[in-house]
């Protein structure tokens, strides 16, 4: 399995499940999905969620992840790339490079007006559970590895400085902060 196949079966797991906005039905379609390949791929899809997940180990996705979800420890963070994850690779990119766009999403809007955190614990979990469903046996345990980069040293600030927050993330703050 390779990038692109990885992003087709996300599509193809948010077209299947009865409700696309619910990131852990997605998520489940996704291991049902990938469950069905060939053990390698399975084995290989992992790495590549820990490699989305480094590719947006970055400090304004993570201030943005702080706004929308009220608070955002480094679990929680990979909860939220988890869920970005989960949108469909469009959608991941775009918010990767200018996270401020997350405000523009219905599902973002949505879970800001009903108060829900916008997280996926199950997405970093996708190819364990494939490869148990599928083989009956836990992933190797050699079979990624996980990098992320160093965070930038612009966006080490006061994530609770909510002036701060609306100077760099107008339109997320103008949705969650009063």
């Amino acid at each position: 399995m390779n990038t692109e196949q990885f992003w087709a079966l996300i599509d193809e797991a948010r077209g299947q499940a009865s409700a696309p906005e619910d990131s852990y039905e997605v998520a489940e379609q996704a291991c049902a999905l990938l469950a069905a390949r060939p053990r390698e791929e399975i084995v290989a899809a992992q790495q590549i969620v820990w490699d989305l997940l480094a590719d947006s180990y970055r400090g304004p996705l993570w201030a943005a992840a702080y706004l929308a979800n009220g608070g955002c420890s480094d679990d929680g963070f990979e909860y939220f790339r988890g869920w970005l994850v989960l949108q469909g690779r469009e959608i991941f990119e775009r918010i990767v490079a200018a996270p401020d766009e997350l405000a523009e999403l219905p599902a973002v809007r949505a879970a800001a007006a009903d108060g829900e955190e916008l997280e996926c614990e199950a997405t970093l979990g996708i190819a364990s559970s494939a490869h148990i469903d599928a083989t009956g046996e836990e992933l190797p345990a050699d079979s990624f590895t996980i990098r992320y980069p160093p965070l930038d040293p612009e966006w080490e600030f006061d994530y609770e400085d909510a002036e701060e927050m609306r100077r760099r993330l107008p339109r997320l703050a103008a949705a969650y902060l009063n």
